[in-house]
């Protein structure tokens, strides 16, 4: 069978938030979810994309000349792409002297990724860090991931795979045997909430983490803290109730504050942030408080952060 090889948006090197130690985060592109904050919707859609930042272009028309289709042209408000012609090529990108276009996505074979995270080796086992597979959705191609995670045990190199979980269980099992710690996205308790600021339902996500749990996987615990959307008090104990009721409770339990960072990547996309209309927000003082309180109680290892 033919192993489907993912478009890779971004390489993060001296990570520190996406594992123990320093690490080398690699974010494939494709995702289940379409969470109305997510802070990378580059990576939602598993296709190539192609990002345009009006503050860094300086009018010059070389994309406009290289284009063979007649997709671009200039405007009082920049280069305009008309998505009918345009069939992301990237020579419009090839020419670009500002980097104000630029392709999001690009194809790795295994042995150059894996070139990539060699030369981070020092830094990784100085820190006690090592490779997280991110996302958008690493588990939408299992053989990929599961060759690369191989490849880096073999090399001694601490493996992490930060996942939604919404995959079938086989998937989540196979990946496990060359897993070192999953970072696992919880958003929404409530079933009907989560389709509709993340458009799925979470009972295949509930349940994955209850069979991890009892699978004896090292995993930890990631929630967006976001007013307006988890943030409440009901939402709060529920989780935190399932997360103690777990037979092998998270390592830890992260609870990242809401920030909009990715209204910025939505306009460079050309897409729409929260187009749902949601109001949401940063969480108050007094919410995080509560909400460290909350987990805290129930005898779960909680920070603010990571």
């Amino acid at each position: 069978m033919k192993i489907q090889t993912p478009y890779i948006f971004d390489i993060k090197r001296y990570s520190i938030n996406d594992g123990p130690g320093i690490r080398i985060t690699i974010f494939f592109k494709g995702c289940p979810l379409h969470c109305l904050w997510c802070h990378n919707p580059e990576g939602i859609t598993p296709e190539r994309e192609k990002m345009y930042a009006i503050n860094k272009c300086i009018g010059c028309g070389y994309c406009i000349d290289k284009c063979e289709n007649e997709a671009l042209s200039k405007t009082k408000d920049g280069i305009l792409t008309s998505k009918e012609n345009c069939i992301i090529c990237g020579k419009c990108t090839d020419v670009c002297p500002s980097k104000a276009m630029e392709m999001s996505g690009r194809r790795w074979t295994k042995a150059e990724l894996m070139k990539e995270i060699k030369k981070e080796t020092l830094l990784i086992d100085s820190s006690e860090g090592g490779v997280t597979f991110c996302g958008g959705e690493p588990l939408l191609y299992p053989e990929f991931l599961f060759d690369m995670l191989r490849e880096c045990g073999e090399e001694d190199i601490h493996r992490a795979v930060d996942t939604t979980l919404f995959a079938s269980w086989d998937v989540i099992e196979k990946i496990a045997t060359e897993t070192d710690l999953f970072l696992v996205d919880l958003k929404v308790m409530d079933d009907a909430k989560h389709k509709k600021y993340t458009g799925v339902s979470n009972r295949l996500i509930l349940e994955n983490i209850k069979k991890l749990s009892g699978h004896g996987s090292r995993f930890l615990i990631r929630i967006p803290l976001i007013e307006g959307i988890n943030a409440d008090k009901e939402n709060l104990i529920e989780s935190a109730d399932f997360l103690a009721s777990l037979p092998c409770k998270p390592e830890v339990i992260n609870l990242l504050p809401y920030h909009d960072i990715a209204k910025g990547k939505h306009k460079r996309l050309g897409s729409e942030y929260n187009s749902g209309r949601v109001a949401m927000s940063e969480p108050s003082e007094d919410t995080k408080k509560m909400a460290l309180e909350i987990f805290a109680e129930r005898g779960l290892e909680v920070v603010l952060g990571g």
